[in-house]
């Protein structure tokens, strides 16, 4: 903000609050209410004013409270934010940043745990950013607010470590200049050469866990870190796969028609011959996020599901 005079702010909460999960804290008190603006709790309101503001040349970054309010802004996202630039023939570019907060395991029920962002990647126009580290999350911020594009940004709520909340991220020193992280970019996260085990935010976390349980058991896990869905790192993928040999995607999202089933048919349209066996998903059951601790757990893949399921298929 300090370098862009373009860029706002807006959402609920994001002056006094900093936006529930903090990641606005302090801004309101450096750059004023001209810029850092409190909105009503309507999500069709802001996601509306943000594609009025990106189209008259700002770049608004909105804070969308839970990935699963999305359905209040669905019109605006979906229908303008997505697709004006495409239909105005390039004459309406949309850079707009939307932040959001995705994922269960605290007892929040169906309303507020979901993940979601296969719908955002489902549809053109969007991209899909899912950071799972400190660097990253500072790297892909940055890299979005260069982009003229809508990006949505989705941060578990268990890798911020805010104290209300059970942590299952990494602490890391992180460089006070800016910097990039690139959008499609795989990072490989653990080397490995008996299975390839792929995910985004905290599956990735759970997954490393899932490899270190493995390895005394002496197979070696090679983890997968997406960082983006789109774009995605295809061939990051597919050379883990023809590596190893064995393939199991990890994801907090619903189980059908989401990223495990895509990534499952691009290494399966390039690396078919190589694999050594089916490969394996893992992801939630068809149903809502439960708000009983037990059910819970139970349909969110956890690191003893994860391992489970690694070392049978190997």
């Amino acid at each position: 903000m300090e370098r862009n005079d373009r860029i706002v702010v807006l959402g609920e909460d994001v002056t006094y609050w900093g936006a529930v999960f903090g990641f606005t804290q302090g801004l309101f008190e450096k750059f004023g209410r001209r810029r850092v603006i409190d909105t009503p709790i309507t999500e069709q309101t802001f996601m509306g004013i943000s594609v009025g503001a990106a189209a008259v040349g700002l770049h608004p970054v909105v804070s969308l409270m839970f990935v699963d309010f999305l359905g209040a802004g669905f019109d605006q996202m979906f229908n303008h934010m997505a697709k004006n630039y495409y239909m105005s023939g390039g004459q309406f570019p949309m850079p707009v940043t939307v932040i959001t907060a995705i994922g269960g395991g605290y007892g929040d029920s169906a309303q507020h745990s979901q993940v979601l962002y296969s719908l955002f990647a489902h549809l053109p126009g969007f991209k899909v950013v899912i950071p799972s580290t400190p660097y990253d999350a500072k790297g892909l911020t940055v890299k979005a607010l260069r982009d003229p594009n809508p990006v949505v940004i989705f941060g578990h709520k268990l890798l911020t470590g805010l104290p209300f909340l059970p942590f299952e991220g990494t602490e890391e020193e992180i460089p006070d200049e800016p910097y990039e992280v690139e959008f499609g970019k795989a990072a490989i996260r653990r080397e490995g050469s008996d299975i390839t085990i792929i995910g985004v935010g905290l599956m990735v976390h759970r997954s490393l866990k899932a490899a270190e349980m493995l390895q005394k058991d002496g197979i070696s896990a090679e983890v997968i870190d997406l960082r983006t869905l789109v774009p995605l790192d295809e061939d990051t993928i597919i050379k883990s796969a023809k590596k190893t040999g064995r393939v199991l995607i990890v994801d907090e999202d619903y189980m059908s028609y989401g990223m495990t089933g895509e990534i499952t048919f691009r290494i399966q349209s390039k690396a078919l011959k190589d694999l050594k066996v089916p490969i394996e998903r893992l992801a939630v059951p068809d149903v809502p996020i439960p708000f009983s601790k037990p059910l819970e757990e139970a349909v969110i893949p956890s690191v003893n599901a994860i391992y489970e399921k690694a070392k049978k298929l190997v």
